[in-house]
C-alpha cells in the first residue's frame, strides 16, 4: 500500500496530504465510496453539513473496519447554521458527531466567512475544542481580510483554510499569505468544476505523456509538490491513481510551466468569497 505523506498543522497534529472529498454524493454511494476509499488506503475523509451525507460518511467509516483513530474526518458548518447563533452551531455540531459516528471530529471548519457571524461560530468551535469534542478547527474560503478579522478575535488560530485551487486559479498570493500565518492550505476542486476543463488542457496532456501519467495525476502532483493538502472527489475508479502521485516527481521546469497557466478563473462565481455577504 502507497504510503501517504501527512501535513503537519500548527497545533502539532498530522493531516494525511491527500484525502477524498464527498461533496455530491448521497446515500449508499457516499457510504460505498467512502468504505472503498479507506480499503484502498485512503485515510482523509472530507465531508460538511451542507452536503447532507455525513450518516452515510459514518456509516462508510464503521463498515470499512478501519480503527476511528487511523482516520482523519473533516466536516464543516453550514452557512444557514451560522446564521441562527451561537446555540444552533453547537447543536449542529453534536448532530454532526452522532451523524458521523464518532465521539470527535479531527477538523471543523466554517465552510464560508458568513458576515457578522464568523467570531460567534468561531468561539463555539474553540469551545468544543476545550470540550475533547474536536481536534482541530479551521476554515474554508477565507481570503485575506476574513482571516485578519478573524485572527482579531480568535484565541486559537486556524490550522487550516480550504479554497480552491487548480491550475487555472492557483493562489499563489492567497497561499503564501497562510503559510505566513502559519495556516496550512487544503486544494478543493482541483480539476475545476462545470464548465471549466482543467485536465483537457493541451500542457497538462503533453505532461501526462512526458511522465507517462494521467492529466488528473500530473495535477494532483502539482498541487502535493507545493505541499498543499488536496481532496479530490471519492470515486473507486480513480483511487488507485490518486493514490500514486506520490509515486512521482515533476521538475521544476513543469511546475512553473502548470503554474503559468493561472487566469484566475473561478469554477463558479457565486464561490467567490469577495461576493459573499461579508
Amino acid at each position: 500500500m502507497r504510503h501517504l505523506k501527512t501535513i503537519k498543522l500548527n497545533n502539532g497534529l498530522e493531516i494525511p496530504q491527500i484525502g477524498v472529498g464527498t461533496w455530491t454524493l448521497r446515500g449508499e454511494t457516499a457510504q460505498n465510496n467512502v468504505r472503498l476509499a479507506l480499503e484502498a488506503g485512503f485515510r482523509h475523509i472530507d465531508t460538511a453539513q451542507m452536503y447532507e451525507n455525513e450518516s452515510e460518511v459514518g456509516q462508510g467509516i464503521v463498515d470499512s473496519g478501519v480503527p476511528r483513530s487511523e482516520i482523519f474526518v473533516t466536516t464543516k458548518v453550514s452557512t444557514n447554521i451560522m446564521r441562527e447563533g451561537r446555540e444552533a452551531v453547537r447543536q449542529s455540531i453534536n448532530e454532526s458527531l452522532a451523524k458521523l459516528k464518532t465521539d470527535y471530529i479531527d477538523l471543523l471548519l466554517i465552510h464560508w466567512p458568513v458576515k457578522d457571524c464568523v467570531c460567534d461560530t468561531w468561539q463555539v468551535m474553540e469551545q468544543c475544542v476545550q470540550q475533547g469534542k474536536v481536534r482541530s478547527i479551521g476554515v474554508s474560503n477565507f481570503n485575506h481580510h476574513h482571516l485578519d478579522d478573524l485572527l482579531a478575535h480568535a484565541d486559537i488560530r486556524p490550522v487550516i483554510n480550504q479554497i480552491e485551487v487548480h491550475p487555472l486559479m492557483t493562489q499563489e498570493e492567497n497561499i503564501t499569505y497562510n503559510h505566513s500565518l502559519g495556516i496550512q492550505v487544503e486544494a478543493w476542486g482541483p480539476f475545476g468544476q462545470g464548465d471549466i476543463d482543467v485536465v483537457g488542457h493541451p500542457l497538462l496532456q503533453s505532461l501526462a505523456t512526458k511522465y507517462q501519467k494521467t492529466a488528473a495525476q500530473i495535477v494532483l502532483r502539482w498541487i502535493v509538490q507545493r505541499d498543499l493538502i488536496t481532496i479530490p472527489r471519492a470515486k473507486p475508479s480513480h483511487f488507485a491513481e490518486n493514490l500514486d502521485v506520490m509515486a512521482f516527481s515533476l521538475s521544476d521546469t513543469d511546475m512553473q510551466a502548470i503554474s503559468a497557466l493561472n487566469q484566475n478563473i473561478r469554477s463558479n462565481v457565486l464561490n467567490d468569497p469577495e461576493s459573499f455577504p461579508w
